[in-house]
């Protein structure tokens, strides 16, 4: 059974921080690339950040430079983070952790239920 867990959301500042969390449960996902993916409201969801297998790593134009995305494969779990910085308020968004069979960069076959990142004063 695979399941994918996000935690970390919640309300910052502009200019702040977040880390978000998801954790893989599924020995599936040490051998398939995982991604961020997010969707505001009215809008497509769409790609944040993905990270292969082997760590190579692409990010939306819109967050490079203020995103960095990791992951760590342990036996049956992988655990995938997504680190953000100098956060703006179109940043603004429900995150999803995506992971599994798919094309490169995403989208893959497993999603997570999703945490909401609000960015506001």
């Amino acid at each position: 059974q695979v399941q994918l867990v996000e935690s970390g959301g919640g309300l910052v500042q502009p200019g702040g921080s977040l880390r978000l969390s998801c954790t893989a449960s599924g020995s599936i996902f040490s051998i398939y690339n995982m991604g961020w993916y997010r969707q505001a409201p009215g809008k497509q969801r769409e790609l944040v950040a993905a990270i292969t297998v082997r760590g190579s790593t692409n990010y939306a134009d819109s967050v490079k430079g203020r995103c960095t995305v990791s992951r760590d494969n342990a036996k049956n779990t992988v655990y995938l983070q997504l680190q953000m910085t100098s956060l703006k308020p179109e940043d603004t968004a429900v995150y999803y952790c995506n992971g599994g069979p798919g094309s490169l960069w995403g989208p893959y076959s497993y999603w997570g239920q999703g945490t909401q990142v609000t960015v506001s004063s």
